[in-house]
């Protein structure tokens, strides 16, 4: 045993012995709430201690210990794509644990601490195992336990209606995602004979192709489905927000990323690449994911649901690095393969850190505010200062601007997309074309988004007197918001040397062995694969600074002789009331009328007239502004009427009548004793 091998085991009893001290101690909430933390905290400094030694060291283990069971080995491999996967699940259950501390307070005395400090611990063990298994039917056990814990903290709050609605469409689309990857693996398991993933590996020749394009579609699905990707997302945007919002950071940064590990792992590691429509359909369902994603978001007015929409949108993103990846790498363009897969490992990582920090933020102001509705907010910066800080740089983050770690891995992927129109000759050019575009309206549609959220929530003036009464959130909460802010300026900084490992971590795939991005003369720059474009975030830095700088010192220089004035705003005569302000409805509206086709935004108007004069004189009117269900309404209803019918009718035969029953059974042996007969 290596050291790093050690560590992860200490890692996952850590997070064992936080299941067993929750529950154990379930009816003394403040310390169930201490076990719950300090065993998290602790398994997730020795999860990154163990990712560490593997990516910086060389320190790769695997371990094989068999069952009675033929077919099931409790099997661990941890190589540098596991390992940059345990690295993200630990840095963001660490502050996600620390954050967590302080945050499940407000259920004292509502509901049941022990219990929640069991699912959470379960639920980050089982995202450990998930990307650490080596043996299918291990893998299958571990995706269920990671499901299971999720579904329990989703309906947590479990007096809340909608909590129990949105745990309850996880829960049937989950599974219904666990049934195409269990017919992948069986389908894996018939052309070679084994479910261990290194024998897999190694015998994957024995795959004819159309069962591997089978498999690749299987998983797809299946994987798809819980890293959200449209049109199978419709469980995210609902369970998200109904968990504690430290479970919401850890679901959308990291749970969602167990299914793009799992897409990686078979197309580029187990297949070694495929045909060249697999790439050319995860690019275009990254593109559509990514502009849709971030449209919905727009719409939005639930700031958790708002940021559950924008994980769908950064899904796309990291789908469009995969896709142009897996056309590479088809194409022979080893080099641009690596910088696809760099891309998508990278953007993967950025989007574990601003999201978990932008859900933290929502849920520090949710927790003093007691609403998700943005239009109730405003003028919240004045009484949370540093929550609204923090969250403004994740927002930053998220729309991609410099030098924050999310404009980094953007900029690479726009380079991979580049490449591809450069590289690519026929016909898969405009793929890669229309991936640029889709890139670059997304960006755009996120930042006048994170304006909105901005805006309308910390500045201005509050809309609701209740406002007027918090305050800033404890330091557990703004100490973890502190940390990854900080963590997207330093990714964003040395992305040089953060892609340097990522590179060396895509090139431990099968399909990219030995196939590292060479590194530029100058370190601290990220570059292009064949030295096309590159930046150094340090120097935009630099620039950006010294300009801030300069204009600060000349507005103070020009106006230290001028005389300053302080007078109220004019209000034209009446007193300004928040009701003056431009609203998140306002705001996105327009946007929303642009591509109405898409959304299908709909308009609802309540009339109360006075009983007195009930024709002319109404008491009120409200109008409510949405978007339709689109794909409830036209894939998912369709779908639930056919099942439906289908079940109908088989009441006809499953009707309960045991002599009907035996008739069947006595039917069906005939027919065998015939075909039989006639073998």
């Amino acid at each position: 045993m290596n050291s790093a091998q050690n560590i992860f085991f200490l890692a996952l009893s850590l997070f064992s012995a936080g299941v067993v001290f929750s529950i154990l101690s379930y009816n003394k909430e403040r310390l169930a709430n201490i076990f719950s933390s300090t065993f998290a905290i602790l398994g997730s400094i020795t999860g990154i201690i163990s990712a560490v030694l593997v990516l910086i060291y060389n320190q790769s283990f695997s371990i094989n210990t068999p069952s009675s069971f033929p077919i099931l080995s409790y099997t661990f491999k941890v190589d540098y794509l596991s390992a940059f996967f345990v690295l993200i699940i630990s840095v963001i259950a660490l502050f996600a644990s620390i954050y967590g501390y302080g945050y499940v307070k407000q259920y004292f005395g509502k509901y049941n601490i022990g219990s929640l400090g069991f699912f959470y611990n379960l639920f980050i063990a089982g995202m450990l195992l998930v990307v650490t298994a080596n043996n299918a039917l291990f893998f299958l056990i571990a995706w269920e336990v990671m499901s299971l814990a999720s579904f329990f903290l989703v309906i947590f709050e479990k007096d809340k209606e909608k909590n129990i609605k949105a745990g309850g469409l996880y829960f049937y689309m989950t599974h219904a995602g666990t049934a195409f990857i269990i017919l992948a693996f069986l389908l894996l398991y018939r052309s070679v004979g084994s479910l261990d993933f290194d024998i897999i590996r190694n015998n994957i020749a024995l795959v004819p192709a159309f069962t591997k394009s089978l498999i690749f579609v299987l998983a797809l699905i299946g994987f798809g489905t819980k890293a959200g990707i449209i049109p199978l997302h419709i469980w995210l945007p609902s369970a998200h927000p109904a968990a504690p919002s430290h479970v919401s950071a850890l679901m959308s940064g990291v749970m969602i990323k167990t299914g793009i590990f799992m897409l990686i792992r078979i197309s580029l590691d187990f297949f070694a690449g495929g045909p060249l429509w697999w790439g050319i359909l995860i690019l275009t369902i990254g593109a559509i994911s990514s502009v849709l994603g971030v449209l919905y978001a727009l719409a939005e007015h639930d700031i958790k649901k708002l940021l559950a929409y924008h994980s769908i949108e950064n899904i796309g993103i990291i789908l469009l690095g995969l896709g142009s990846a897996l056309i590479f790498n088809t194409l022979g363009f080893q080099s641009m393969a690596t910088l696809g897969l760099v891309a998508a490992l990278f953007h993967t990582m950025n989007h574990a850190i601003f999201k978990a920090l932008l859900f933290m933020g929502a849920g520090s102001v949710i927790s003093k505010t007691h609403t998700r509705n943005i239009e109730k907010y405003g003028g919240i910066i004045r009484y949370m200062p540093l929550t609204a800080f923090f969250f403004l740089i994740g927002s930053l983050a998220i729309s991609a601007l410099p030098p924050f770690n999310g404009f980094a891995s953007e900029w690479i992927t726009f380079q991979a997309l580049f490449a591809g129109i450069r590289l690519v000759s026929d016909s898969t050019t405009w793929a890669f074309v229309l991936a640029s575009g889709a890139l670059a309206l997304t960006g755009g549609l996120a930042a006048a988004c994170f304006v909105k959220v901005f805006g309308i929530t910390f500045l201005a003036r509050p809309r609701d007197e209740k406002i007027k009464q918090i305050s800033e959130s404890s330091f557990s909460l703004t100490f973890s918001m502190a940390v990854l802010a900080a963590l997207t300026l330093v990714l964003g900084l040395f992305s040089g040397s953060v892609t340097s490992i990522l590179s060396k971590v895509a090139g431990n795939v099968t399909a990219l062995k030995n196939s590292g991005i060479s590194p530029g003369a100058d370190p601290l720059a990220i570059q292009s694969g064949d030295s096309f474009a590159s930046v150094s975030l340090p120097y935009v830095f630099l620039i950006l600074g010294s300009a801030i700088l300069i204009v600060f010192i000349w507005v103070k220089l020009v106006s230290r002789k001028q005389s300053q004035r302080r007078t109220i705003t004019w209000d034209c005569g009446t007193d300004l009331t928040p009701r003056m302000e431009i609203t998140a409805t306002g705001f996105s509206r327009s946007i929303i009328t642009i591509f109405a086709n898409i959304l299908k935004p709909s308009k609802e108007v309540e009339i109360v007239y006075h009983a007195e004069n009930p024709k002319y004189f109404p008491k009120t009117n409200v109008v409510n502004l949405g978007t339709k269900e689109v794909y409830q309404t036209y894939l998912y209803e369709p779908i639930h009427r056919l099942i439906t019918r289908i079940s109908e009718l088989a009441k006809i035969w499953q009707n309960g009548n045991v002599n009907a029953y035996i008739m069947y059974i006595f039917v069906v042996l005939i027919v065998l004793l015939i075909a039989g007969a006639l073998k």
